[in-house]
């Protein structure tokens, strides 16, 4: 009988050595492992593909990273195309070029509205950047006195206008409308002034009306403003930047 028990006690032993150990619910199986892994990764890429559906189907309007001033990716502006293929042979023909890449490019617009009566109605500036806002495409921002002048009222900080820097494809899109559209609206418009350059190329354009833009709208003009267009190109003298220009369609007096 003690011979029997102590077999007994061995072979229960052996049993336990041979049977397969768990360990925070792991098999010893690899091939099972493996399957399960699978399994696990399949439903995580399914459910950030589902994510990603939902989001895309959101937002249908594509949101411009930080920087990025492209109006229409799928498109390139209509202006900048002509400067490109008709615009950069002209000038290099003209000025007797001879690298393309000498031809004066545009580098930035800016478009600056003062509002004088600002400093008695600060609200005045709400209507103001609503409507550069929509003539551009862009948000201004506020620009403010430098220091105080107590003739004027004015006080060092106080806002007194909006301004708006536009580049690349806004850049172009406005430009075209300007000489296309709105300056041809322009009541007695014989041109515009060939001789406002700052001497570094650099072109400046007043207006004397916003309304002569089509995105204004009529009903909700409460005073009529006037606006500075500053065209900065990468020309160095006057007569360069004047070729570009006029290349481009802008109607000088002449």
């Amino acid at each position: 009988m003690t011979a029997d028990k102590t077999d007994k006690k061995a072979d229960d032993k052996e049993t336990k050595k041979k049977a397969p150990k768990k360990e925070s619910g792991l098999t010893s199986d690899p091939m099972a492992a493996q399957a399960k892994s699978d399994e696990k990764r399949a439903k995580t890429e399914a459910k950030g593909r589902g994510k990603a559906g939902k989001t895309e189907a959101a937002g249908a309007v594509k949101i411009a990273a930080k920087g990025e001033t492209r109006v229409s990716p799928a498109k390139t502006p209509r202006l900048k195309v002509l400067y490109d293929t008709k615009v950069v042979p002209a000038i290099t023909k003209q000025l007797g070029l001879k690298n393309p890449m000498q031809v004066p490019r545009l580098k930035k617009v800016v478009i600056n509205c003062a509002v004088k009566d600002a400093v008695g109605n600060p609200k005045l500036l709400d209507s103001t950047l609503e409507e550069i806002m929509a003539i551009t495409g862009q948000k201004p921002v506020l620009t403010r006195a430098r220091k105080s002048i107590a003739t004027f009222k004015v006080r060092q900080g106080i806002a007194l206008g909006v301004m708006v820097t536009l580049r690349r494809a806004r850049m172009y899109e406005f430009l075209d409308r300007l000489m296309n559209v709105a300056l041809p609206r322009v009541r007695d418009f014989k041109g515009v002034n060939p001789k406002s350059f700052d001497g570094r190329g650099n072109y400046s354009l007043g207006i004397k009306e916003q309304i002569i833009f089509p995105e204004i709208n009529y009903d909700r003009i409460d005073k009529i403003k006037g606006l500075t267009v500053t065209i900065q190109t990468s020309a160095g003298n006057n007569e360069h930047a004047r070729a570009v220009l006029a290349e481009l369609g802008m109607p000088f007096r002449k």
